[in-house]
């Protein structure tokens, strides 16, 4: 294998959205569920040398013949088509590979990679095991059902010609909050109660189900707690039981604990309270605020580099944006300073 080949398979790691695991998932079961036959599809998102973020993904129509893996079609212009669509929604994701249901690699998986390259240099094959059948080795296992492959030249010791073949690279999933926690929505009902990770989230932590379970548990247990005091304290009050100074004493202890409701304090309890609530909602009003700039200054940012791509014009690196922003806010720094010292 040459030195390049081993780099790869040492530097390179794929990270694959949960986006892509449903999307997959879903395309296999509408098209090809119940038969042998696989889906095929094209993967989107960055490919920065030593990571590759596939962050989404999209059918496309595909046909082989079963009994002669080399006979096979691919619709070129849809994918050309959707290529252009995506543009205009995000510029930043471009096509970086292709995926198949796999479960296995297939004699044609190197006859599509070369197609591939007709839209990225170094395009990556991604095997999801969609079926769920007897061949899903990693099932059992708790490992992803999701393999990566990039093509490589691999060079003889007979001094033959290099032959092609794909390089397995590691793969891993990755999620941001929001896609964690669609996710657990999906999953809230098929999640397995008796295994040790049944309560650990994509992202290590605890899942979203598990901490709003754990609050409700808590609020149940309180309000079990405030009815036993509540019936302890009729029963002795009524008879039923011999006080217990030690418990009385404990209660009263508790008791002072809350803000008071005496009419002399109400209102001030009242303002305090309602301050807090109204500092409470100004933070949520400027946070809501920033996020809306930072929403439409994506949107602007998305757009101009949607027009630099359709001109053929090249990105511009983050560097210079910096670099402009920078310029752009000290010249209106001196232009205040100047209208500061004419007043």
């Amino acid at each position: 294998m040459t030195t390049s080949a081993t780099s790869t398979s040492t530097s390179t790691v794929c990270q694959v959205h949960p986006l892509v695991l449903l999307s997959v998932s879903d395309h296999h079961a509408r098209a090809v569920k119940g038969s042998k036959k696989r889906v095929v599809g094209c993967l989107l998102g960055q490919d920065n040398g030593s990571v590759i973020n596939v962050a989404n993904s999209f059918a496309v129509p595909f046909e082989e013949d079963e009994k002669d893996p080399k006979t096979w079609f691919l619709d070129h212009d849809f994918i050309e088509g959707m290529m252009e669509m995506f543009k205009k929604v995000n510029a930043r994701e471009k096509l970086i590979g292709f995926y198949h249901s796999g479960p296995s690699l297939r004699a044609s998986d190197l006859e599509i990679n070369e197609l591939f390259k007709k839209w990225s240099n170094r395009p990556v094959m991604v095997v999801i095991n969609a079926g769920g059948g007897e061949d899903d080795v990693n099932k059992d296992q708790g490992e992803i059902p999701a393999e990566a492959y990039v093509q490589i030249e691999e060079v003889r010791e007979d001094g033959s010609p290099p032959a092609k073949t794909f390089l397995h690279i590691p793969s891993q999933i990755v999620a941001e909050e929001s896609e964690e926690i669609g996710v657990e929505h999906l999953l809230r009902d098929v999640r397995p109660t008796n295994t040790a990770n049944a309560n650990i989230s994509l992202l290590g932590g605890e899942t979203l189900t598990t901490r709003v379970s754990a609050l409700l548990g808590a609020l149940r247990g309180l309000t079990n707690r405030l009815s036993t005091i509540s019936k302890y304290l009729d029963d002795v009050q009524s008879g039923k039981l011999r006080t217990n100074h030690s418990i009385l004493y404990d209660l009263q202890e508790i008791v002072s604990l809350l803000p008071s409701g005496a009419d002399d304090s109400t209102e001030d309890m009242l303002k305090a309270v309602s301050r807090e609530g109204n500092d409470g909602h100004v933070v949520l009003y400027l946070s809501s605020l920033i996020r809306a700039v930072i929403k439409l200054h994506d949107l602007v940012d998305n757009k101009l580099t949607n027009s630099r791509a359709e001109l053929g014009l090249p990105e511009i690196s983050k560097e210079s944006k910096d670099k402009e922003e920078q310029k752009s806010s000290d010249s209106k720094e001196t232009k205040d300073a100047k209208q500061d010292d004419k007043k």
